[in-house]
């Protein structure tokens, strides 16, 4: 029997990127998956679909219920859940707070200060990202508590700690660790878990081609290059989907409730491995922080030691935000 066979689980945002492989990952654990996102159908003008992601858990062993939901739209997500409701009789074991339209902003506002951009930017990075996770978070709470059982993921990244894409992005995260450390406090006696994801550097479509675009990525030389691993250290979504498919999984989860949870440590402790069958270094581990500051090491990461760096210790200098 899978892991999660039988469990209702929600992913928003899903047509592509973090929340495709993220489906994807509980799919392979076996749990039923609703998907959330705008285009239902692939078309020549737009990266992913519902129907792709779909047919994607389903291949992965999962059971896929996609459903077009606009997040901006209060009313399609009340309804989203009121199916869910209908159709499980209330059960939902896990919510992934996912959907997230803010890259086309990202991009047109990369390298210029905040005043240099409209204010509706901060609307364009935080309406369907935080307030949206805040409004998906209501609803699902609604479902949890009664059953006294469930989890909260929001995704979030090193952009809550420090400087990375610009200041809505960076508040915009810092919010989401703290709506999901707040909710813990007010869920933890119903046996309702809530915690924080950050990824690492994930390679999905959008942070490829922004990556390109935007001139970042590797910093070696070229001599350096040739004996460097491109993208140096980058994640698949799919690593996330299983990490958090291991978390859902977890009878003791509650004991991180509240808590920021990086990606990569995840993978170690419940012996996840990435679709290639490595398992990337935290950002914070010694392993990726020295050769990341000195590209020539990187093609003898392995015999860094996989050791956490403190907090404070790590934000000190160029190391503070970690970038592609």
């Amino acid at each position: 029997m899978k892991p999660l066979e039988g469990a209702i689980t929600l992913v928003t945002g899903a047509t592509r990127g973090l929340g495709k492989g993220i489906a994807i990952g509980l799919g392979e654990a076996g749990a039923t998956v609703y998907i959330t996102g705008r285009t239902v159908t692939a078309s020549s003008e737009s990266t992913g679909s519902l129907e792709e992601t779909a047919a994607a858990v389903e291949q992965a062993g999962g059971v896929a219920i996609s459903l077009p939901v606009d997040h901006s739209d209060d009313d399609q997500v009340k309804a989203l859940f009121e199916q869910i409701q209908a159709d499980q009789g209330g059960q939902l074991d896990l919510l992934v707070n996912n959907a997230y339209a803010g890259v086309p902003a990202l991009k047109q506002a990369y390298g210029k200060p905040f005043w240099e951009s409209e204010p509706a930017f901060w609307d364009a990075c935080n309406d369907v990202g935080l307030r949206s996770h805040y409004v998906a978070s209501v609803y699902a709470a609604r479902l949890m508590v009664p059953r006294q059982r469930g989890l909260i993921c929001t995704l979030s990244s090193w952009g809550g700690l420090s400087y990375i894409f610009g200041v809505p992005y960076g508040v915009g995260k810092a919010a989401c660790d703290r709506m999901a450390a707040d909710m813990a406090v007010e869920l933890k006696k119903y046996q309702v878990a809530s915690l924080s994801i950050w990824p690492g550097i994930v390679g999905t479509e959008f942070m490829t081609q922004f990556a390109a675009e935007m001139g970042l990525g590797d910093k070696a030389s070229d001599a350096q290059a040739e004996s460097s691993p491109a993208n140096y250290n980058w994640e698949t979504p799919l690593l996330t989907g299983r990490v958090i498919a291991a978390l859902s999984a977890d009878p003791n989860v509650l004991r991180r409730t509240g808590q920021v949870q990086i990606v990569a440590e995840l993978a170690r402790e419940y012996g996840v491995v990435d679709t290639d069958g490595q398992r990337p270094a935290s950002l914070r581990s010694l392993r990726f922080v020295l050769p990341y500051a000195m590209p020539g090491l990187r093609q003898y990461a392995g015999w860094v030691p996989d050791l956490e760096m403190p907090w404070p210790l790590l934000l000190l200098g160029p190391l503070g935000s970690p970038k592609a």
